[in-house]
């Protein structure tokens, strides 16, 4: 980690990653610092990545840094903590465990937090039966008894979409609003039932969930429980760089988390600093993530490209003599 890199990728996810790759392959020299704490890790199986579906996520993680020290680039575990600019126009990224490193570009892919509901027995369910998007897991409890927990406006929306694989949806009301009439006509439509009683827990019977326990002790049996989490970015590094985090709102406006906002390809209002993946797009999957973390290592490459090139000119012209009197020749004819 000693000297200058020409990128630091913070965060060792698909959008970190597919960064690097990209850059190692352009001959960049790139240093890759993950924590090693992915936000899937509880799936047993990642899907909708074309070629790679069910793929477990720690092994496209793993084939991801092989590839990427294929090329030359290093992985090292670590936790960023802060970052700030040099004199020289670099960065200094420090570590949690107070080593440093310097780099001209920043590529920030921290990700974000699953923040969940407060209900005993749910978090150690998430990722397993416990889930939040449809897309990501639908398939995989299709046809089975599923519950929605609302814990704010979007249930019913939720219950709705749900409804697309199984006939069995239930929408728990929680701590979410009363549907209106043309909710509760929708729903009723659809065939989702309702249950009004707030919810006091979730039980499991060993590595399997069994239902949701109401608070007036009835239990009611479920094979699959949806929750919407507040997905909050984790952007201390770039907080430190004075990029704040701003919050993320749905349609109807009531928010679902917070991003750190970039423009085309991820560059951020700090040059030299871009962004990929959760930290910056709440819904990207792994696929987007990827892809976005490709376009920003394109676009950080072009970057630099621009500022080689500066150098070079300048140094040429630098290092160029100094011109002498001009020398100007006689007309043959008046030679004689």
């Amino acid at each position: 980690m000693d000297g200058m890199y020409d990128v630091v990728v913070v965060g060792g996810g698909a959008a970190g990653l597919s960064g690097a790759l990209a850059l190692a392959r352009a001959r960049r020299s790139v240093l890759v610092v993950d924590g090693g704490e992915p936000r899937n890790a509880p799936a047993e199986e990642m899907h909708n990545y074309l070629g790679r579906d069910d793929t477990a996520p720690g092994d496209l993680l793993a084939t991801g840094r092989a590839e990427v020290a294929g090329y030359g680039g290093e992985v090292v575990r670590g936790d960023v903590v802060s970052a700030t600019r040099e004199d020289d126009g670099g960065f200094r990224a420090t570590l949690a465990d107070g080593r440093s490193v310097r780099a001209r570009r920043l590529l920030v892919t921290t990700g974000l937090v699953d923040e969940l509901p407060d209900v005993p027995g749910l978090r150690e369910r998430w990722g397993h039966d416990v889930l939040h998007c449809p897309y990501c897991h639908g398939w995989e409890v299709r046809d089975r008894s599923i519950g929605v927990l609302s814990t704010g406006p979007g249930g019913v929306l939720k219950a709705l979409l749900w409804r697309q694989w199984s006939a069995d949806v239930t929408l728990f009301l929680h701590t979410g609003p009363e549907p209106s009439d043309d909710e509760r006509a929708q729903l009723a439509a659809r065939g989702i039932a309702v249950v009004t009683d707030e919810v006091a827990a979730v039980e499991a019977d060993g590595d399997r969930l069994t239902g949701v326990r109401l608070a007036s002790g009835r239990l009611v049996p479920r094979d699959a429980l949806v929750v919407a989490p507040v997905f909050t970015a984790r952007s201390g590094v770039l907080t430190s760089l004075g990029l704040a985090a701003e919050d993320v709102a749905a349609p109807d406006g009531h928010v679902v988390g917070s991003a750190v906002s970039a423009g085309p390809a991820g560059a951020t209002a700090v040059p030299g600093v871009w962004v990929a993946g959760n930290v910056t797009d709440l819904m990207a999957q792994v696929i987007t993530a990827a892809a976005a973390g490709l376009q920003a290592g394109g676009a950080i490459n072009a970057d630099l490209l621009f500022e080689d090139v500066r150098r070079a000119v300048a140094a040429r012209q630098a290092s160029a003599p100094p011109a002498g009197p001009e020398l100007t020749l006689a007309d043959p004819a008046q030679r004689n």
